[in-house]
């Protein structure tokens, strides 16, 4: 879940405010709103008309439906006043570049008050256009008319993500005003708590969450420039951020330059966050070693984790957080998969490893877990085969939430397993059934 990346992200034409400004207004185009990182979802009826509940779906609007929060035209390639474009010309001595950079601070720029800003995500293909002989190159694209011409050989749904929150905090609108437009059709919407949508998902709608959740959460967070303070602005789709005061027309005077026009490298650009995750077998490989955090409710067990620390390898990430967590030594460290997870920006690094399950386990050092014991195969075959299947959804969901009830709604449950939509579900799950392992090789630790 949350990997897989299915759109052609276009990466190279993010800086053609031409080429945005005409795939944003296409009729097959898709937009995924947040407000304050909530998903927007819509209810679905039941099947057959029946009195069941209605299915919550990531809601997928058109650019026609969201208008309203859009701002003013253009929406990239933003000029000095409302309504213009940046020059054409980018040698003009109207838009200079930073000192000592060899990018244009205008570059698919989106400033103006009250434009928030859009994230561009990508193109979904059809599979059949998927040669790199149908890719559209940056060269056509230079002006407006060009673009719209080479816009006509995008075979394919462009998708866009915005974050409102900014528009109900400015009083632009109420957060019921806001629901009221987009429902004019007769539609159903309301924000949902994103841990609770993504059990739900399909592997596709599941990646263009993560991919949109992680951009747009990036851009609301960072509206002040790090090197100086000062106001920032969108470009690149929503794929860099920039500070004001190196848009051409600022009055700078008596102002110390920004560091961040300086090199490529301190412009600021989307956040992720390594995340090791990691289990521990023994060394017959029949027992596992697992941990119950202190936010999480009741008898929830799941895989170690831990962010990665500068000058560390994954592997050092590793052996760190299993000492820390636990006071247990590990060795013989394996890669598993990684994950996506837009909470809000982390790649998780799944590993496993080996460790003595005689030794004495300690959670007092950080004092992050509550407990941390080893459990048989067959202690963690048994709560999958109760939690997983039809019900998964529902046990999945309350895995994550703050609810202490037990997760089948039956008999007392000994512990609870995360869902196989995280990969600390994957790893367990994997253990389980023996997919996993160290085989026959015997190698002593190395401490």
């Amino acid at each position: 879940m949350f990997g897989g990346s299915p759109l052609n992200r276009y990466s190279w034409l993010r800086t053609s405010h031409h080429f945005l400004n005409a795939v944003a207004t296409l009729p097959q185009t898709k937009w995924i709103l947040y407000n304050a990182g909530q998903p927007l979802i819509t209810s679905e009826p039941a099947p057959g008309g029946t009195s069941a509940a209605a299915t919550p779906k990531l809601a997928f609007l058109t650019t026609a439906e969201i208008t309203p929060f859009l701002g003013p035209q253009p929406y990239f390639g933003q000029g000095q006043e409302p309504g213009t474009f940046i020059p054409e010309d980018p040698k003009a001595e109207s838009t200079p570049k930073p000192a000592g950079s060899s990018l244009s601070p205008t570059e698919a720029a989106r400033h103006y008050p009250h434009s928030i800003p859009l994230v561009f995500l990508g193109v979904h293909e059809k599979q059949e256009n998927l040669d790199v002989s149908a890719a559209l190159p940056s060269t056509e694209f230079n002006t407006a008319n060009a673009a719209v011409e080479a816009i006509e050989k995008l075979d394919g749904i462009p998708y866009f993500s915005m974050d409102v929150a900014d528009l109900v905090a400015g009083e632009t609108f109420t957060e019921e005003g806001l629901l009221k437009e987009l429902a004019k059709e007769g539609k159903a919407f309301a924000w949902s708590d994103p841990r609770a949508l993504m059990t739900g998902l399909d592997g596709f709608t599941g990646a263009l969450f993560a991919i949109s959740r992680s951009l747009v959460d990036w851009n609301y967070r960072n509206k002040f420039c790090p090197g100086c303070g000062s106001k920032t602005y969108s470009m690149w789709g929503g794929w860099k951020i920039s500070c004001m005061t190196l848009l051409p027309w600022v009055d700078n005077t008596g102002k110390r330059p920004c560091p961040s026009g300086k090199g490529l490298h301190n412009y600021t650009h989307p956040r992720t966050d390594g995340v090791v995750i990691m289990i521990a077998l023994d060394e017959t490989g029949n027992n596992i070693l697992l941990g119950r955090g202190r936010r999480f409710p009741g008898k929830f067990y799941s895989a170690f984790a831990g962010f990665i620390e500068p000058a560390e390898s994954f592997e050092d990430a590793v052996v760190r957080e299993m000492w820390e967590e636990a006071g247990v030594r590990v060795w013989n460290i394996r890669y598993h998969s990684g994950q996506p997870w837009p909470y809000p920006a982390n790649l998780m690094v799944g590993f496993y490893s080996r460790a003595d399950s005689t030794k004495p386990i300690r959670t007092d050092l950080d004092n992050e877990l509550v407990d941390a014991r080893w459990f048989t195969r067959e202690e963690v075959q048994a709560v999958l085969a109760r939690t997983d299947g039809k019900k998964d959804h529902e046990n999945s969901v309350k895995a994550f939430s703050t609810d202490p009830t037990k997760a089948d709604g039956s008999e007392e449950e000994s512990f609870r397993l995360p869902p196989a939509t995280a990969i600390a579900g994957v790893l367990i799950r994997d253990w389980a059934a023996g997919k996993i392992g160290f085989g026959n090789e015997t190698i002593a630790p190395s401490l």
